[in-house]
């Protein structure tokens, strides 16, 4: 039996020999009384909870903010995973403590990656809560991640983590983007999915939600782009040629050059499809007409 298996069960025996102690007690004290059943909490799961979908995005920002979770918790799994470009080609500020044992000049380097999936998890799971209608569910949820979150940003400090000032980190990541076409380097689909989109003037433009391939020539043609919503929920998806993106050495951020405006009123497709059977040479036409004009300098063919 294995170590978590076996606190449970021990927990459950626990609570089981607890309840029939008290039980026995309660009727060698008073004679049974009558307990009405509980009353269900009627919740209308048409009609999200807004007041801890409120507070989900404001944590989101706190996030952000700290320094210690780029991108937000539905494009990244914190300061292990994702790339962000923490510590990345730059060596320990002077009097800043080793971390880990960390040899000299080296970047400090934090391992625990768990906390990162909690929070992630907690953070979806609160989501789903608020999308039918859960409030007080949501916020007990939201409080568990927040001191998850509490304790995970403590450790990072303590180990000498440097937290990354967010929109500086990206305007200098934004000034070192390449255009695809000029990378010397493949691409894994794991290094583009869910990565942030952001142009020129480190505005977002929301994140990586799929790569579609050329069925003639089996390479990348389009990234779709996820916008607005919280965790897949309420987003629209915006098909852009993929050589029109820049980005940065580490794949840590994409660059578009356009604008707001013009993703808001760019051609979208579904979430599960680009184009229907046989159609895929129609999508495309009428994606690359629109960025042919929506770009403000052309990237690549």
């Amino acid at each position: 039996m294995n170590r978590f298996s076996l606190i449970s069960s021990v927990a459950t025996c626990i609570c089981l020999g607890l309840g029939a102690s008290a039980a026995v007690a309660q009727t060698a004290a008073t004679p049974a009384a009558k307990v009405p059943p509980p009353v269900a909490q009627k919740v209308d799961a048409s009609k999200p909870a807004a007041a801890c979908l409120k507070d989900v995005r404001a944590f989101e920002e706190e996030m952000y903010k700290d320094g210690y979770w780029l991108g937000g918790p539905g494009r990244g799994y914190g300061y292990p995973m994702g790339g962000y470009g923490y510590g990345y080609d730059r060596p320990i500020a002077a009097g800043s403590p080793p971390a880990g044992g960390s040899p000299a000049g080296l970047p400090p380097v934090y391992q625990n990656v768990r906390p990162g999936y909690e929070i992630h998890i907690l953070l979806a799971s609160a989501n789903i809560l608020a999308q039918n209608g859960q409030q007080q569910p949501c916020e007990n949820v939201l409080t568990t991640t927040r001191t998850i979150y509490k304790t995970y940003a403590a450790e990072l400090h303590g180990s000498g983590m440097m937290a990354a000032d967010g929109p500086g980190w990206e305007q200098q990541q934004i000034k070192s983007a390449l255009p695809v076409t000029d990378q010397k380097t493949a691409f894994r689909s794991d290094q583009l999915l869910d990565t942030d989109v952001s142009n020129a003037k480190n505005e977002s433009l929301g994140s990586v939600h799929d790569l579609v391939m050329d069925p003639k020539t089996g390479k990348i043609a389009y990234l779709v782009i996820g916008r607005g919503g919280v965790f897949g929920f309420d987003e629209t998806f915006v098909p852009v040629p993929w050589g029109d993106f820049k980005t940065t050495p580490n794949v840590g951020l994409l660059v578009l050059d356009t604008t707001k405006s013009a993703m808001d009123a760019a051609p979208t497709v579904t979430r599960e499809k680009f184009s229907g059977p046989g159609q895929f040479d129609q999508e495309s036409q009428k994606v690359d007409a629109y960025w042919k004009t929506a770009l403000t300098n052309k990237t690549g063919g």
